[in-house]
């Protein structure tokens, strides 16, 4: 992959809250590329900083608690972090989408859908006339896979199913043909079947649009259904990056050996225990020294204890940070943007 096909470069971006015991920092140096048209992965436990990791790229972080200390996040090369805050609302929805974890928090629930919709193309495109917007709005609801839309624009979220309130949110977020879209979890609350049908749908428009995607989730199942790349994250750094094919059939690092070992099998006995990572995402407030994974790592060692690894190179695109991680060569990592090189 060339650099001219790089859409998105996040470069050691530290990202912290202040709390009454003082700065927590809940993504720390992290650095990851989205290329045009792929779809990137970022995967971890809850507490990882997937999600925070999402908000500093939308420069939504809560005020006046959250704030981006270091780093930056390259969009074709402008650095979003120092766009003044009326630029920043123009580029939300027309270059970069967000979908949010809970569509029913997310809308406004006093609202009818069409109102909803409506305000996005109200706000970046207020030369259309409310026809215009209407026919829009029906048009991007046939797109996502709701029927009668007419009438669906007069209803209120709490008429919908949970589903159909993905769907919802899916328009909303495409509605301005984004060059990228940011996906929180957007089918943790959906049973089996209308997962399947939002990731199928996601897929689709991604197509049709040409658009790249963060896909944030916790289940490498998905991950494995609809990403190129692959992030890996815990305690907010990055333990693991690599293309989806290579990370599944060569991973490195202990915390995503975990992971995949966790995911149940057809060829696994029934009534059988499943493997587990024991323990559980140290608080940010409260890291061990050394490696952030040793105190659930099963080959920790004293090295592990005192010093905290960088990330190497472990294969063509591939990076871990892990001191254990029988590698041929270990070199440094280079996370200076490639926009600036």
């Amino acid at each position: 992959m060339n650099n001219d096909a790089i859409l998105l470069e996040v470069s050691r971006l530290v990202t912290a809250f202040e709390t009454e015991t003082g700065s927590v920092r809940a993504v720390d140096d992290v650095s990851f590329q989205v290329h045009e048209g792929e779809t990137l992965g970022i995967v971890g436990e809850s507490g990882c900083g997937k999600s925070v990791t999402a908000l500093s790229i939308m420069r939504l972080l809560p005020k006046p608690a959250g704030k981006i200390l270091e780093g930056g996040v390259y969009f074709r090369g402008t650095d979003l972090t120092r766009l003044a805050a009326e630029e920043m609302r123009a580029f939300r929805g027309r270059h970069i989408a967000m979908i949010f974890q809970e569509p029913m928090t997310a809308l406004n629930p006093v609202h009818r859908i069409g109102k909803q919709i409506g305000e996005v193309f109200k706000l970046h495109q207020n030369r259309l006339s409310d026809a215009d917007i209407q026919h829009n709005i029906i048009e991007m609801l046939n797109k996502v896979g709701i029927p009668d839309p007419e009438r669906r624009l007069i209803e209120y979220p709490h008429q919908l199913s949970g589903g159909m309130r993905q769907r919802v949110m899916i328009a909303m977020a495409l509605a301005l043909r984004p060059d990228i879209l940011i996906a929180d979890e957007p089918t943790t609350a959906l049973d089996v079947t209308i997962q399947a049908q939002i990731l199928d749908l996601m897929k689709t428009l991604q197509q049709e649009n040409a658009m790249a995607m963060i896909f944030i989730t916790h289940d490498l199942g998905v991950i494995a259904d609809i990403c190129d790349e692959v992030v890996v994250m815990y305690a907010g750094t990055v333990v693991e990056s690599a293309p989806v094919r290579e990370l599944f059939a060569h991973p490195e690092h202990p915390y995503t050996r975990g992971l995949l070992e966790s995911i149940p099998r057809l060829e696994t006995l029934r009534k059988s225990r499943l493997s587990v990572i024991p323990g559980m995402v140290p608080p940010l407030d409260a890291l061990p020294s050394g490696c952030r994974f040793r105190n659930r790592c099963p080959l920790s060692r004293p090295l592990c204890e005192t010093v905290s690894p960088e990330l190497k190179i472990a294969g063509d695109r591939h990076q871990v940070r892990c001191h254990l991680t029988p590698l041929t060569q270990h070199h440094h990592i280079s996370t200076r943007p490639s926009c600036l090189n």
